[in-house]
């Protein structure tokens, strides 16, 4: 699948950090990770961590699928909203779902501690109303979050004026988010993973997949196999032809950033921003004093039509960016374009299917990509280790 296209910031800016070698013999491993993406990197740091011997596999180099074009703003706050998110999956289920949302970014913060490569920093998260009519939803949504325990304020129009600098009727201020560099982070894990027994090969694509009585056996294009316990199918968007029933939605999704500004703070503590229209919009800044943009999102996933629309999405993209800060002059530097996919409630899909007990799914899918990646890589964890996992229904395939 062509996940996106070629210029992304982060590759360009980052470069192939590291490169490993494909695999030239037959070996055998406990658990085999299939994808080296984020999500793939996240479920082998963990399962090393558990004691594991680990594989990770990619028919690409390491990163360079849909990892290198995320524009990774780490939120709790799923892309269905709470009030929305109750009706669809309870309220308990829910709630659940946004708390260990929070928890996963204190993970990451944890994981990246001692890595200033991978570019974690604490960012508030502002969600405003895109239209008056918004925030009746908004202040809804506001009391339900309060009611469950999470943290955060309302915003009125005067209060939006002096944070931010731009006028809108209502928006919730949320203190945790935090922003990264995926792509670094994914070489981080996998590098750093090495010290745990971590194996990683390059251009390495599974073309077979057989389970047997006591885990799997899976064959390369290169003609060699891989026996192993378990495996971790962590492809991302690729992973739906291995799964019966349709759970995802694809659309292309569009991103651009700026030219470096002078000064290192441009709105209130840089925060992360995004509004209720939907598709939305979405900001963040980089640590070279950048400003990214992203979305205006269509419901195709074809790769010609993606790229033929990039130049006047980036052009739309320049222009929602000056009307909400006029007085920020910003000229595009960069632009990208992805595969971008959604779920019917806006939840990740991690575990096994039936009749295929070795067989973990790791599916960070949607906006929450990277912290439902810590999620699935947690439950993964325990559940190869024998253990009964609490969450796992919530992300399971029957729910």
């Amino acid at each position: 699948m062509d996940l996106r296209t070629d210029y992304p910031y982060w590759l360009l800016s980052g470069g192939i950090i590291r490169s490993y070698t494909s695999l030239e013999r037959d070996i055998r491993t406990d658990i085999v990770v299939m994808g080296g993406g984020i999500s793939g990197a996240l479920t082998a740091w963990y399962l090393c961590r558990a004691g594991f011997e680990v594989v990770v596999v990619d028919k690409r180099h390491i990163g360079m699928g849909s990892t290198a074009a995320s524009t990774a703003l780490l939120q709790y706050e799923i892309d269905t909203p709470l009030t929305e998110l109750c009706r669809k999956v309870g309220e308990k289920n829910a709630v659940l779902s946004y708390r260990l949302c929070l928890e996963a970014i204190g993970h990451l913060a944890d994981i990246c501690r001692s890595w200033p490569e991978a570019g974690f920093k604490w960012r508030p998260s502002l969600q405003y109303a895109s239209f008056k009519k918004d925030v009746a939803m908004l202040r809804e949504e506001y009391a339900l979050r309060k009611k469950n325990g999470i943290s955060l304020q309302w915003l009125g129009r005067q209060d939006i004026m002096h944070k931010f600098g731009f006028e809108k009727e209502g928006a919730l201020l949320s203190r945790t988010g935090a922003e990264v560099k995926a792509y670094n982070l994914c070489h981080a894990l996998l590098h750093h993973g090495g010290r745990h027994g971590l194996q990683v090969y390059d251009h390495t694509e599974i073309v077979d997949i057989q389970e047997t009585s006591r885990g799997v056996v899976v064959k390369t294009h290169w003609g060699n196999t891989i026996k192993a316990r378990k495996l971790v199918i962590a492809c991302g968007y690729e992973s739906a032809k291995y799964i019966p029933q349709k759970i995802q939605s694809l659309q292309s999704t569009y991103a651009i950033v700026s030219e470096p500004f002078e000064s290192s703070h441009l709105w209130y503590r840089n925060a992360l921003i995004w509004e209720t229209a939907r598709p939305y919009l979405y900001l963040r800044t980089t640590a070279d004093n950048r400003v990214l943009i992203g979305g205006m999102d269509d419901d195709f996933s074809d790769p010609r039509l993606r790229d033929r629309a990039l130049p006047y999405k980036a052009r739309a993209l320049a222009r929602a960016f000056c009307r909400l800060f006029p007085a920020i002059p910003f000229r595009t530097d960069f632009k990208w374009a992805g595969v971008f996919a959604s779920t019917r409630d806006g939840l990740p899909y991690i575990g096994s299917l039936p009749g295929k007990p070795h067989t973990y799914f790791a599916l960070g899918l949607g906006g929450n990509g990277i912290t439902f990646s810590v999620i699935a890589a947690q439950i993964i964890a325990r559940l190869a280790g024998g253990h009964q996992d609490p969450h796992a229904g919530i992300f399971g395939f029957d729910r």
